[in-house]
């Protein structure tokens, strides 16, 4: 307990400081935000701060932070300090650089920042990528409700009956403006996130369950490797390329760039905690790693979360959690078809104001997604953690072009740099490993992993050095024309 306590600490430590620090060397000011300069009723519509911040905690979150912080868990206590560390130092600046930029880009998509600061190459392949992301999630936000119900429901209310309902909900959540459906049903569900959280921790401590100690050892039964494995499964509660692509969305609600913190760091460090509660309560709970091991292959995720909720909770625990794991994952499928609609308007320059253009946009995507919900769902998962956090490692790189472009200091784009180096090591050494991957042994994918993140590494160097470069030239330049 006294593990969990601390961790608990530091999170809220590094959301006052290490947050404040990176709003620091961002400078946000007194500017006109996209909501105020490019209001159009639809996706650009200024909201409260508090509800932005609802909103971004439910759009980011979803089930990730529950299924994810379980998963990881099978992994030991160890999953503890990639949720606090990974967060305060990773994903909380992800989250707070995508949303930022996009505000100074006037709400542009991830797609758009990273080809104005990694080039027209990456552009591309970023639109391309974030818009596959955004409909598997939408496929698996999709599925994994619907199996859920089915089981709650009469016979004939199966699987394809509620696949059909969620999708013409997304259809109307993407095409409706912001503030309509999702402005007023998201800060409600972000409530009962947190309150399920709260009560799930309460109910740990009442009823005697023991939380680990850390322990620098890997639990896993299996004795699969924590590095890259536990930082594939653990994405939303640590660092999610995800959030990136709903970063935008929020960018284009808030009023002032100052709120910035609370709503994008605020957010990613609150579904750390919650991400923290689960996986504590899954050791706790089951005993041992090998036991919720076990009880996810049994009940499979969804029914995890049910019986610890109704064994701690009772029937009131029972209602949260299947407001937990149907609400949530359908409060991430539509935003994720809503953002791939913003990525696609964005790429091909279509004014999103017109409702026919929005629908044009609308039906193709949500019709792919329809198709994806016929495959497999453990393979649909495993593609999109390994291109997720592909996803946050391009942004990340992206941002620190940015502070090397725009910062006071260009080495303060460290706080991008080496998550995103981390980052680039991580994804390159899981999809070398994986059964999804190229399955080469850990002796040939540890080096070529490292070898990636230390090219990337080089290649911003270079960016800072030849930056640094450039504005001697050119000052060198302009007091040479002053003397003149």
């Amino acid at each position: 307990m006294i593990t969990f306590l601390g961790a608990l600490f530091i999170l809220f430590v590094g959301y006052f400081f290490y947050g404040r620090l990176v709003e620091r060397i961002f400078r946000p000011d007194e500017r006109a935000t996209p909501a105020v300069a490019c209001g159009d009723g639809v996706d650009y519509v200024p909201m409260k701060t508090w509800r932005v911040f609802l909103v971004q905690l439910l759009n980011i979150a979803g089930t990730g932070p529950i299924f994810g912080a379980l998963m990881g868990a099978v992994f030991g206590p160890v999953v503890f300090l990639w949720i606090v560390f990974g967060s305060i130092l990773g994903g909380a600046v992800h989250d707070y650089m995508s949303g930022m930029i996009s505000v100074r880009m006037n709400g542009a998509s991830v797609s758009e920042i990273v080809g104005r600061y990694l080039g027209n190459t990456a552009r591309q392949v970023m639109r391309v990528v974030s818009g596959v992301l955004l409909v598997l999630v939408g496929a698996v936000f999709t599925t994994s409700p619907a199996a859920l119900l089915a089981r709650l429901t009469p016979s004939w209310m199966n699987v394809t009956f509620w696949v059909v309902v969620i999708l013409a909900y997304y259809f109307l959540a993407t095409l409706l403006p912001i503030d309509k459906l999702i402005g007023k049903l998201y800060p409600l569900f972000g409530a009962v996130l947190i309150i399920m959280a709260v009560g799930i921790i309460v109910g740990l401590g009442v009823g005697g369950y023991h939380i680990p100690e850390l322990q620098l050892a890997n639990l896993h039964p299996d004795g699969k490797p924590i590095f890259p494995y536990m930082f594939i499964t653990v994405a939303c509660g640590a660092i999610s390329g995800f959030h990136a692509t709903q970063s935008p969305m929020m960018a284009r609600c808030i009023k002032s760039e100052r709120s910035g913190r609370r709503v994008f760091y605020g957010a990613m460090i609150s579904e750390s905690v919650i991400a923290l509660v689960w996986a504590a309560a899954g050791v706790a709970f089951y005993g041992t790693t090998g036991g919720l091991k076990e009880a996810l292959a049994q009940l499979g995720q969804s029914g995890v979360v049910y019986d610890i909720s109704v064994s701690l909770l009772g029937l009131a625990g029972g209602a949260l959690a299947i407001v937990g794991v149907v609400v949530c994952p359908v409060s991430s499928g539509d935003t994720a078809f809503r953002s791939a609609r913003l990525i696609i308007a964005d790429w091909f320059k279509i004014d999103q104001a017109g409702f026919r253009k929005r629908i044009a946009v609308t039906i193709p995507l949500l019709a792919a997604g329809a198709v994806l919900t016929q495959l497999d769902f453990d393979v649909i998962w495993r593609y999109f953690s390994w291109s997720n956090q592909t996803l946050a490692m391009i942004t990340l790189w992206a941002a620190a072009v940015y502070l090397i472009q725009n910062g006071k200091n260009k080495w303060y784009s460290l706080i991008c740099a080496l998550p995103a180096a981390f980052m680039s090591a991580v994804s390159s050494t899981y999809i070398l490993m994986a059964e999804e991957g190229f399955r080469m042994s850990p002796a040939i994918a540890y080096p070529v992993g490292v070898c990636f993140a230390a090219g990337c590494s080089a290649l911003y160097i270079y960016k800072a050095v030849k930056s640094k470069g450039m504005e001697e030239v050119t000052g060198t330049l302009e007091r040479t024309q002053n003397k003149s």
